[in-house]
Parts: structure tokens; sequence; C-alpha cells
């Protein structure tokens, strides 16, 4: 005994358990956050880009183009809670994987617009498949 009257058995402080813990789980999950950050600047990036040369090709008027990136958020929004019941009930992993497939797949269809409804749906799509992953 210790002239505290404790043993001299240690515990692990809770606070070093958590710190073990969030530098395990920094370690492991930042790097595919970040990943998945730039993914997403690029996508967005990508929409003004396309913006020189599509309002241009396809006919696109200012208030078209700035509808159709805005629609992105009408369904973000609407569908950010059940993604977050969705992602409780599965695990985090499945839900991200299936938001980056759905992601590029939505992306490469948006390369094929033709009209000012494609480019709306698209960006509706793009919006749908988004709920509980990073904001945008």
């Amino acid at each position: 005994m210790n002239p505290n009257g404790t043993t001299g058995v240690t515990k692990a402080q809770p606070n070093d358990v958590g710190h073990r813990a969030r530098r395990r789980v920094a370690y492991r999950l930042l790097p595919f956050v970040f990943f998945i950050y730039i993914v997403n600047y690029i996508d967005r990036v990508n929409v003004s880009f396309a913006n020189l040369r599509m309002s241009a090709d396809l006919g696109f008027s200012d208030r078209a183009y700035g509808l159709g990136v805005a629609m992105f958020y009408v369904t973000y929004v609407l569908f950010e809670i059940p993604g977050a019941i969705i992602v409780e009930r599965w695990s985090a992993r499945k839900w991200i994987a299936r938001i980056m497939i759905s992601w590029g797949a939505i992306t490469i269809l948006t390369g094929f617009v033709h009209s000012v409804g494609q480019f709306y749906a698209a960006r509706l799509l793009l919006g749908l498949r988004n709920p509980a992953s990073f904001q945008e």
C-alpha cells in the first residue's frame, strides 16, 4: 500500500483511454475524410468549370444554371435526417461506400446532360445520394 492507502496497481485513466481512442480514430478516419473532402471539392469546382462551356453550348441562361446548382441542396436537405437514421441501422462503412459509388455514377451521368431538365435531374440525384455524408 502507498502512504495514501491505495494499492500500487494503477488503472488507465479515462482521459488516457479517450486520448488513445481519438488518436486511433484520427489515424484511420482522417485520411479517408480528407480524400472525400478533395473529391467533394473537385465536384463543386467541376460544376463551375462546366458552366464556362455548358451554358454556351446548351443555351442555359445564368438563371437556369443557378437553379440547377441550387437544386442539389433541395434533396440534400430533405434526405439528411432519413440518411442519418439509415446510417445508424447500417454500418457507416457500408453507407459511405454506397455514397461514394452513387456519387461517381451520377457524376458520370452528369457528363451526358443535353437539356436544362436533365441538368436539374442530375443535380437532384446528386443531392439525393448525399444524405448523412460530409457537408458540401
